[in-house]
């Protein structure tokens, strides 16, 4: 299979780390619960740093003073501070991995939520695995990030800040050793760190690889297994998994060297203090408790340096999956909805359905040098019907497009009973409007909710009632469990006169103003497509409907066809005037009709 284009994502005005601080909008909107997690973290710290104390009791008042009661006293003590810090650390827990799964969850929300509200073309130029993998493997990163590593980091910072107070107050010599230390370990965190997220985005986009690879495999199996590219699918995804190990085992190389750089600095520096403190003890010029205590306080600060530099892997994968989840968030769709003030002033609901098509050129964003409409004008006349006929590439489906408004004409004005679409809201003017394609598009629940997209509120005496009319009913029952009936991904389970009368069933449910019909009887059986054009023929009653015609024989008591070439319409007429006017609707009509018993299609 050919590699997919590498979609090309606005990048977000952000460094280092201030994208994670766009997260904070998502964290504020649960304030107490933050707070809550925010002093149950300071409190466990602080309950922490105390240790120290014990430790430095226990030593003087206990074993050096050969105190016995003392001795218990501390042990008392220090079982008492654990018991604290055991139920801060549980709650510091639970509250932040609870704030790490919502926050996950609103913005997985948030991204799901924008993502409907893109144009069409978004999503003809951006791989469709590569979306899926930033909606659900990045917001499982950053759910895992916020509520585990984000809260290490904290709990860490504010350690290493108490652990370092503590230092001076306890021996000012020694804690000036450990801060000539500090900066000799935080340079290696600061060099490696940006390497680790460069790294981890470049791992997330090709785990993203890895995903649309196989999705398009998957969903495509049919194909593959009939051309027997099994083995050369099987090397190429190979390919896709050995490029996103390679790039993984980089950052995990990275992150392995920033660690132990960090740890040798660390162990070197408490092994340069030990021998400086005991000999302050040896000589006298500080207790044992005390150093016992700085020793602890060491570890403390040297445990959350160590964790920190950890963590800042993590971080810096999380900046890369946020960097990623916001540059979805950043996309604008070129098809706006009106403000209050352009709406037009008169209900949709109040509009007839004339259609009109006013000297309109279109071209396509992918392709700008290519008009697929230019200067088109059509009159559909409310309750009409409209064939558009003509070979491939000619723009009939494009028409489609403009009139459901996925796309704004670059020229001239689409209007419907007068108004332009461009006044009405996008989702007004498509409730208005129903599509019966030639490839209907159904979904992997049941029949009752595939009938049902068309009215979700529908009972379910009304989606039979829609079933029998589409000619379905008979078919439906006679499945295994009836309307509940499963019909896997894109209902494989159905045959294509099967899933044609179930997507005019839903059409008809919906009970349209305006009817779409793409080739809707193309590739089907003499069987199928007489059941489908008896159920089209009790849909398009009473509506304006325009017809992409695959087969002259279903448009010729249409009120009106366009013939269209070259993103032209270079005909307009009823089938018999056509006939002695168009030289290319003469020739189509003889390719199908010269043979009464065979029918040749046109290709739409």
């Amino acid at each position: 299979m050919p590699e997919a284009e590498t979609p090309n994502y606005p990048k977000p005005d952000s460094k280092d780390y201030s994208v994670l601080l766009k997260l904070s909008t998502y964290l504020l909107s649960y304030k107490s619960t933050l707070l809550a997690a925010a002093l149950a973290l300071i409190f466990t710290a602080a309950v922490t740093l105390s240790m120290g104390g014990g430790v430095r009791f226990i030593i003087d008042e206990g074993f050096v003073a050969g105190s016995v009661q003392q001795l218990n006293t501390g042990a008392l003590l220090i079982v008492g501070i654990a018991l604290l810090m055991a139920i801060g650390t549980y709650t510091r827990f639970y509250l932040v991995s609870w704030l790490g799964e919502r926050v996950s969850a609103d913005l997985r929300q948030a991204v799901f939520d924008h993502l409907l509200s893109l144009h069409p073309n978004y999503f003809e130029t951006n791989r469709s695995g590569e979306i899926v993998s930033r909606l659900t493997t990045d917001t499982t990163l950053l759910q895992t990030v916020i509520g585990s590593s984000a809260s290490m980091a904290l709990r860490s910072v504010l350690t290493f800040s108490g652990g370092l107070i503590m230092l001076l107050v306890t021996n000012l010599k020694l804690s000036g050793l450990v801060l000539a230390c500090v900066p000799l370990i935080l340079i290696p965190i600061m060099m490696y760190g940006r390497r680790v997220r460069s790294l981890s985005r470049k791992s997330q986009d090709s785990i993203a690889d890895v995903g649309t690879y196989a999705g398009e495999i998957i969903q495509q199996i049919k194909t593959v297994q009939s051309y027997t590219q099994e083995d050369n699918e099987k090397l190429a995804f190979s390919q896709h998994v050995e490029d996103a190990f390679l790039v993984a085992r980089q950052r995990i190389k990275q992150r392995a060297l920033l660690i132990a750089v960090v740890i040798a600095l660390i162990f070197s520096a408490c092994a340069g203090m030990f021998w400086v403190g005991g000999n302050d003890v040896i000589s006298g010029n500080m207790t044992a408790g005390e150093l016992g205590a700085f020793i602890f306080y060491a570890v403390i600060v040297a445990s959350a340096v160590a964790t920190i530099s950890e963590v800042v892997g993590e971080l810096q994968r999380a900046a890369g999956a946020a960097e990623r989840m916001f540059e979805l968030l950043a996309v604008e769709s070129l098809i706006a909805s009106p403000s209050e003030a352009e709406l037009a002033s008169q209900p949709i609901d109040s509009l007839n359905t004339n259609l009109v098509f006013d000297k309109v050129t279109f071209h396509y964003p992918s392709r700008p040098e290519h008009a697929a409409l230019i200067d088109i004008d059509l009159n559909i006349e409310a309750g009409q019907s409209l064939a558009l006929v003509g070979p491939s590439g000619a723009g009939k489906s494009t028409v489609f497009e403009l009139i459901q408004r996925f796309y704004d004409p670059g020229l001239g004005e689409v209007s419907l009973g007068g108004v332009n679409i461009k006044r009405l809201s996008p989702q007004d003017l498509r409730r208005q409007i129903a599509v019966v394609a030639q490839q209907p598009a159904l979904f992997s629940g049941d029949v009752l909710h595939n009938i049902r997209y068309g009215k979700p509120d529908a009972t379910q005496d009304e989606v039979i009632e829609a079933a029998k009319a589409a000619h379905a009913h008979d078919f439906i029952v006679q499945l295994p469990d009836g309307y509940s009936s499963y019909l896997g991904e894109q209902g494989v389970r159905l045959s294509g006169g099967q899933r044609q009368r179930v997507a005019i069933a839903r059409a008809i449910l919906k009970n349209p103003k305006i009817l779409l019909l793409d080739e809707a009887t193309s590739a089907l059986d003499s069987q199928s497509e007489y059941h489908v054009q008896q159920a089209l023929e009790t849909l398009m009653r009473g509506r304006t409907t325009i017809i992409v015609a695959h087969r002259l024989s279903t448009i010729v008591d249409a009120d009106l066809i366009a013939v269209m070439d070259g993103g032209k319409v270079v005909a307009l007429g009823t089938h018999a005037q056509l006939l002695g006017s168009s030289k290319l609707y003469q020739r189509l009509a003889e390719l199908q009709f010269r043979d009464s018993t065979r029918e040749a299609p046109i290709t739409a």
